[in-house]
């Protein structure tokens, strides 16, 4: 970490993505350019056409941030770094502590300013991390989805719905089974 002249200072975190859901980037020819990697997703011209994609499992990325940095400018630095397009508002930045054997995670609000958290924890990452992660409150901003995405949830939960018919009916038909072939066992009596 560096000081600044201003009393602020600059210094890197890392954030670990854990993210389970994929997520969307634009489909497009001409890679975007260095204006439009900084006006960032949902500004300038809309974005036509999308590709979904799971990125990496446990993929890590390190920011270069203010003191002063918010967690919602956080979140939104590393959308625009993997050209995500998608609403930030659908994902949360949350710290990660390990005391005694005991793994805590803690949503962050979106004013808290994570280098600062960073600084004052120290410099064990067991003491806090971060990690970014689908922000699933309590209630769902479906605002936020794209008529597309709302489509494809409903495939989603209509093909997880078969399937667990289809594990009810199996368990159900071996017992049957079962039952059956111990009555066909057992003498009349």
């Amino acid at each position: 970490m560096s000081l600044n002249k201003d009393g602020s200072y600059t210094g890197f975190i890392k954030v670990q993505l854990k993210l389970v859901r994929p997520v969307s980037v634009p489909s497009s020819k001409k890679p975007p350019s260095l204006q439009d990697a900084r006006r960032g997703p949902g500004r300038g011209t809309a974005v036509r056409r999308r590709t979904s994609f799971y990125l990496p499992k446990d993929a890590v990325k390190h920011l270069h941030v203010l003191s002063r940095t918010r967690a919602r400018e956080v979140i939104e630095a590393l959308l625009r770094k993997f050209l995500v397009v998608d609403d930030p508002r659908k994902f949360a930045l949350f710290e990660r502590a390990e005391r005694h054997g005991q793994v805590y995670l803690r949503k962050l609000l979106d004013d808290e300013q994570p280098l600062r958290l960073r600084l004052l924890a120290g410099p064990s990452e067991k003491a806090l991390s971060f990690i970014l992660k689908e922000n699933d409150s309590e209630e769902v901003n479906w605002d936020a989805f794209s008529m597309p995405e709302l489509h494809n949830f409903l495939r989603i939960l209509q093909r997880e719905e078969e399937e667990h018919l289809r594990q009810i009916l199996q368990k159900y038909s071996y017992c049957r089974q079962k039952i059956q072939e111990a009555l066909h066992a057992c003498p009349v009596g």
